[in-house]
Protein backbone atom coordinates (compact mmCIF):
# COMPACT_ATOMS: atom_id res chain seq x y z
CA UNK A 1 0.00 0.00 0.00
CA UNK A 2 1.52 3.29 -0.75
CA UNK A 3 0.29 6.34 1.52
CA UNK A 4 1.35 9.66 0.41
CA UNK A 5 1.27 12.75 2.12
CA UNK A 6 0.53 16.01 0.82
CA UNK A 7 1.50 19.26 2.57
CA UNK A 8 3.10 22.92 2.12
CA UNK A 9 3.96 25.77 3.68
CA UNK A 10 6.50 24.30 6.56
CA UNK A 11 5.00 20.47 6.59
CA UNK A 12 4.19 20.74 10.09
CA UNK A 13 0.45 19.18 9.58
CA UNK A 14 1.81 16.55 7.04
CA UNK A 15 4.63 16.07 9.23
CA UNK A 16 2.12 15.86 12.69
CA UNK A 17 0.47 12.99 10.59
CA UNK A 18 3.62 10.79 9.26
CA UNK A 19 4.34 10.51 13.00
CA UNK A 20 0.81 9.24 13.93
CA UNK A 21 0.74 7.21 10.86
CA UNK A 22 4.40 5.63 10.97
CA UNK A 23 3.79 2.92 14.12
CA UNK A 24 0.93 1.96 12.30
CA UNK A 25 3.81 0.90 9.63
CA UNK A 26 5.72 -0.89 11.37
CA UNK A 27 6.85 -4.51 10.70
CA UNK A 28 4.45 -4.19 7.16
CA UNK A 29 6.81 -4.41 4.40
CA UNK A 30 4.01 -3.78 1.88
CA UNK A 31 3.76 0.13 3.16
CA UNK A 32 5.62 2.91 1.77
CA UNK A 33 4.96 6.02 3.45
CA UNK A 34 5.52 8.82 1.04
CA UNK A 35 5.88 12.75 1.60
CA UNK A 36 4.99 15.23 -1.19
CA UNK A 37 6.08 18.84 0.20
CA UNK A 38 4.85 22.10 -2.61
CA UNK A 39 8.36 23.60 -1.54
CA UNK A 40 11.88 21.41 0.11
CA UNK A 41 10.88 23.16 3.62
CA UNK A 42 7.72 20.66 4.02
CA UNK A 43 8.83 18.14 2.30
CA UNK A 44 12.51 17.84 4.50
CA UNK A 45 9.71 18.00 7.75
CA UNK A 46 7.95 15.23 6.82
CA UNK A 47 11.35 13.33 6.11
CA UNK A 48 12.34 14.08 9.82
CA UNK A 49 8.93 13.06 10.59
CA UNK A 50 9.55 9.25 9.07
CA UNK A 51 8.74 9.18 5.69
CA UNK A 52 10.26 6.38 3.79
CA UNK A 53 10.95 8.56 0.48
CA UNK A 54 9.72 12.51 -0.24
CA UNK A 55 9.58 14.78 -3.36
CA UNK A 56 9.27 18.30 -4.05
CA UNK A 57 7.19 20.70 -6.41
CA UNK A 58 3.91 20.01 -8.44
CA UNK A 59 5.10 17.48 -11.16
CA UNK A 60 5.98 15.28 -8.42
CA UNK A 61 3.26 15.28 -6.61
CA UNK A 62 1.02 15.29 -10.00
CA UNK A 63 2.97 12.26 -11.04
CA UNK A 64 2.99 10.61 -7.48
CA UNK A 65 -0.19 10.76 -6.88
CA UNK A 66 -1.20 8.48 -10.24
CA UNK A 67 0.06 5.47 -7.76
CA UNK A 68 -1.32 6.29 -4.37
CA UNK A 69 -3.38 3.77 -2.70
CA UNK A 70 -4.26 6.77 0.16
CA UNK A 71 -3.60 10.45 0.18
CA UNK A 72 -3.80 12.53 3.47
CA UNK A 73 -3.01 16.12 4.02
CA UNK A 74 -5.34 19.30 4.55
CA UNK A 75 -8.56 20.07 2.99
CA UNK A 76 -6.73 23.18 1.20
CA UNK A 77 -4.53 20.04 -1.17
CA UNK A 78 -8.05 20.05 -2.79
CA UNK A 79 -8.63 24.06 -3.36
CA UNK A 80 -6.53 25.74 -5.91
CA UNK A 81 -4.01 28.94 -4.57
CA UNK A 82 -4.38 27.47 -0.71
CA UNK A 83 -1.67 27.81 1.21
CA UNK A 84 -0.85 31.33 0.31
CA UNK A 85 -0.78 30.53 -3.36
CA UNK A 86 1.34 26.97 -3.08
CA UNK A 87 -1.88 24.71 -4.03
CA UNK A 88 -1.66 25.29 -7.85
CA UNK A 89 -4.61 24.31 -9.84
CA UNK A 90 -2.49 21.32 -11.04
CA UNK A 91 -2.20 19.97 -7.77
CA UNK A 92 -5.49 20.18 -6.59
CA UNK A 93 -7.07 18.57 -9.34
CA UNK A 94 -4.39 15.76 -9.48
CA UNK A 95 -5.10 15.24 -5.87
CA UNK A 96 -8.98 15.20 -6.37
CA UNK A 97 -8.94 13.15 -9.21
CA UNK A 98 -6.00 10.60 -7.73
CA UNK A 99 -8.32 7.09 -7.92
CA UNK A 100 -6.61 7.18 -4.11
CA UNK A 101 -9.10 6.88 -1.43
CA UNK A 102 -8.31 10.32 0.24
CA UNK A 103 -8.32 11.67 3.81
CA UNK A 104 -8.74 15.58 4.28
CA UNK A 105 -7.99 17.21 7.23
CA UNK A 106 -10.54 20.30 7.93
CA UNK A 107 -7.43 22.74 8.49
CA UNK A 108 -9.06 26.50 7.83
CA UNK A 109 -8.28 28.28 4.44
CA UNK A 110 -8.91 32.09 4.91
CA UNK A 111 -11.00 32.44 1.75
CA UNK A 112 -13.05 28.94 2.06
CA UNK A 113 -15.62 28.57 5.00
CA UNK A 114 -16.61 24.67 5.37
CA UNK A 115 -20.50 24.86 6.97
CA UNK A 116 -21.16 22.12 9.73
CA UNK A 117 -17.75 21.47 10.35
CA UNK A 118 -17.01 21.04 14.15
CA UNK A 119 -14.15 23.23 15.16
CA UNK A 120 -11.35 20.98 16.95
CA UNK A 121 -8.26 21.24 18.14
CA UNK A 122 -5.36 19.95 15.30
CA UNK A 123 -4.13 17.39 17.29
CA UNK A 124 -7.43 15.23 17.95
CA UNK A 125 -8.04 16.01 13.82
CA UNK A 126 -4.36 13.93 12.90
CA UNK A 127 -5.26 11.60 16.06
CA UNK A 128 -8.87 10.73 14.11
CA UNK A 129 -6.88 10.99 10.87
CA UNK A 130 -4.14 7.99 12.38
CA UNK A 131 -7.34 6.00 13.31
CA UNK A 132 -9.24 6.11 9.91
CA UNK A 133 -5.67 5.23 7.80
CA UNK A 134 -5.10 1.93 10.28
CA UNK A 135 -8.61 1.19 9.82
CA UNK A 136 -7.92 1.18 6.15
CA UNK A 137 -4.62 -0.12 6.65
CA UNK A 138 -6.25 -3.38 8.90
CA UNK A 139 -9.11 -3.70 5.85
CA UNK A 140 -12.17 -2.70 7.52
CA UNK A 141 -14.12 -0.04 6.57
CA UNK A 142 -13.97 4.09 7.01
Amino acid sequence: MRIVVVDGMGGGLGAQLIAQILPLCAGQEAIELLALGTNALATGNMLRAGAHKGATGENAICFTLQTADLVLGPIGAIIPHAMMGEISPAIAAAVASSPANKLLVPVSQSHVELIGMESKPLGQLVKEAAASVARIINGRAR
